[in-house]
């Protein structure tokens, strides 16, 4: 059967287009356009893809993926998927109220329970839909909510506390003084929650989980736990860094994702089972999005228990040689690399519009890929290229990338570190 004949674009006149226009060249101007690299991964050869450009196709080696350990390129994972697909189709066929519930969704929401050592878990589209539907859903639950919010908390916790109606307060980054003053002013019996994150993916930082969880007790506060770049990665069995650092008990709910280091994709939160129940019954992100497909299922349900076992040890603990001898390699190269103790190893630039010829040198001259960050990711000034080494990034992939990163840091007149 041809392809049929592409339709005619119709384009009538349109009411406040110079509206949209005017926002897209404000960005432009800003030097905080974005734009997407069309790529074509190839079975095996991962961290190699190829990038389709305006002047044609070429090899390129990405620097960028959240799919930390790979494992969307893992055997095991595949093949999961594989038999997942062949013996389920393709879609999941409704949301999880009506006929969207496979056995996938729940053995994958089982094994997120048992990871984490609570009771339930709760499966989710994608880790954004997870903290939005969540934290907003906890302020119709518990009346006179409020909710204390790290200032670099994803956007999607912002969005869902918004949402919630709950009253909020932001403390600074990691500073739980301050975040004890704002506790101190509100009244003791009111109901209160403390959401942030155990990794922030920009800093590369670890948030401080275990005077928060002590204020939690002193104040008798929840704790609201973000995951999403620590799952797959941190402790005995890849349950996050609360499990590293011993403290999953004493957090309330967990979310985290399967598309960063699980490799497949999907969120989902693990809480009491009380907890769980009233997210899945009240929340609207939950109960009118149609379910993750059967075959992303069961490749996430693949990759936890891989990561569960000797194996996955093996593998965080090639991730973080691999992250540290990075960063090692940029210090000694004297380019100005900021402090991470996580497997995020980001590079200040400083300045837009270098960032993003900085990156855009680096992918058409040298085949390199790594996304520009900019504001309002992270604050202005602090623009930064931001680099995550996996497993199977080689020294000669690293070798390739400082003299690469050199040449053109020269280029652009850009400062080294002191």
């Amino acid at each position: 059967m041809g392809r049929p004949s592409p339709l005619k674009v119709c384009v009538r006149p349109m009411k406040h287009l110079k509206s949209f226009e005017d926002a897209l060249n404000n960005i432009r101007g800003e030097g905080r356009y974005r734009v997407f690299i069309d790529l074509q991964r190839h079975r095996g050869r991962f961290p190699k893809a190829t990038a389709r450009m305006e002047d044609g196709e070429r090899e390129v080696t990405i620097w960028c993926s959240n799919d930390y350990l790979a494992m969307g390129q893992d055997d095991e994972v595949i093949a999961s998927m594989h038999d997942a697909i062949d013996s389920f189709g393709a879609g999941s066929g409704g949301t999880r109220n009506i006929s969207g519930t496979t056995r996938f969704h729940v053995d994958l929401e089982r094994e997120l329970a048992d990871l984490h050592g609570k009771e339930a878990a709760l499966l989710f589209t994608s880790g954004y839909v997870s903290n939005d539907a969540t934290l907003s859903t906890l302020g119709k639950i518990l009346p006179n909510l409020v909710i204390y919010s790290d200032a670099l908390n994803h956007a999607s916790m912002i969005e869902g506390i918004r949402r919630s109606g709950a009253d909020y307060r932001v403390f600074r980054h990691n500073d739980v003084d301050h975040l004890r003053a704002l506790i101190e002013l509100d009244e003791p019996d009111r109901p209160k929650l403390i959401a942030f994150e155990s990794v922030y993916s920009m800093d590369g930082d670890f948030g401080r989980m275990e005077e928060i969880c002590n204020l939690a007790d002193e104040f008798n506060a929840l704790t609201y736990l973000d995951e999403v770049h620590a799952v797959g990665l941190y402790g005995e069995q890849g349950a996050g860094v609360a499990e590293m650092l011993g403290l999953a008990d004493r957090i309330d709910i967990i979310e985290g994702t399967l598309a960063k280091g699980f490799g497949v994709m999907g969120g989902y939160i693990a809480s009491h089972a009380s907890v769980v129940d009233a997210i899945r019954s009240m929340a609207s992100g939950f109960i009118f999005s149609t379910s993750t497909c059967p075959v992303m299922a069961a490749g996430a349900l693949a990759s936890i228990r891989k990561l569960r076992t000797d194996e996955g040890r093996r593998l965080r603990a090639v991730h973080q040689a691999k992250a540290a001898q990075l960063k090692e390699r940029f210090r000694e190269a004297g380019l100005p690399v900021m402090d991470s103790p996580s497997h995020i190893v980001p590079l200040l630039v400083g300045d837009p519009e270098r960032c993003k010829a900085l990156s855009d040198t680096l992918l058409f001259d040298f085949g390199i890929y790594v996304q520009p960050i900019n504001y309002p990711t992270v604050p202005r000034g602090t623009e930064r290229l931001r680099f995550t080494p996996s497993p199977v990034h080689d020294e000669i992939m690293m070798d390739e990338l400082v003299a690469a990163i050199l040449a053109v840091w020269k280029q652009l007149g850009l400062d080294k570190a002191a």
